[in-house]
């Protein structure tokens, strides 16, 4: 006898059930899927939130307020404490640096360095934000903060130079001419009217007051 025509345990391996192959196989026509319908198809996964049509439950909650959870920005927080702990004086620390010593999950998310504990060796650190008093603790230890993101400086809004607002320049008070007068020196006066002469005999005669010409 060999070991490879040993048999093995009865029932160890189920066979697969095989779908589709004709009625009398028992699994045919619908496959052991039903009738028509969602549930007919691969895509049978209905949404968690679904109610089977009725108003869902996140609809009937009312909203109130505004979040801001989906805009903020994670970081991966490490105390100066840690990297006193952890660092060697002189070290630089940096994302790749303190993802090998397992103090982040991952050097491509953003790192924060705060301020919880002392620090006395002298580390040049490299992260994307410091907080104000871990970036005075480090400096005083004698090392460097190096902010990746540098702070947001908001700068105040220059004053409009007046000079240069327009090209008119308004005059002093006492250059000023009274309003009067520039009225008076831009309308000018009209001409008066020439009297028109009267006809001459044979181009239709004087008009007479009951609007009859008189015969010449």
């Amino acid at each position: 006898m060999l070991i490879s025509e040993l048999l093995g345990k009865t029932g160890r391996h189920k066979r697969r059930k095989r779908i589709g192959r004709g009625i009398g196989s028992g699994h045919g026509k619908t496959s052991g899927r039903g009738t028509k319908g969602m549930g007919a198809h691969s895509s049978d996964s209905a949404h968690r939130m679904n109610e089977g049509g009725q108003m869902p439950l996140f609809r009937r909650i009312p909203k109130r307020g505004f979040s801001n959870a989906q805009f903020r920005t994670e970081y991966q927080v490490v105390n100066v404490a840690t990297l006193e702990e952890r660092c060697e004086a002189g070290a630089k620390v940096t994302h790749q640096t303190l993802e090998g010593m397992g103090l982040i999950h991952d050097a491509e998310r953003p790192v924060k360095i705060l301020g919880t504990g002392e620090l006395s060796k002298k580390l040049d650190v490299e992260a994307t934000a410091f907080s104000a008093s871990a970036t005075a603790k480090i400096a005083n230890a004698g090392g460097q903060a190096h902010p990746l993101v540098p702070p947001r400086v908001v700068k105040p809004r220059p004053v409009p130079d007046p000079e240069k607002i327009g090209k008119r320049k308004i005059a002093p008070a006492d250059e000023q001419a009274p309003a009067a007068d520039k009225d008076a020196g831009a309308k000018k006066e009209k001409a008066p009217k020439k009297e028109k002469a009267p006809k001459k005999d044979g181009q239709g005669g004087e008009k007479k007051p009951g609007g009859e010409k008189k015969k010449t």
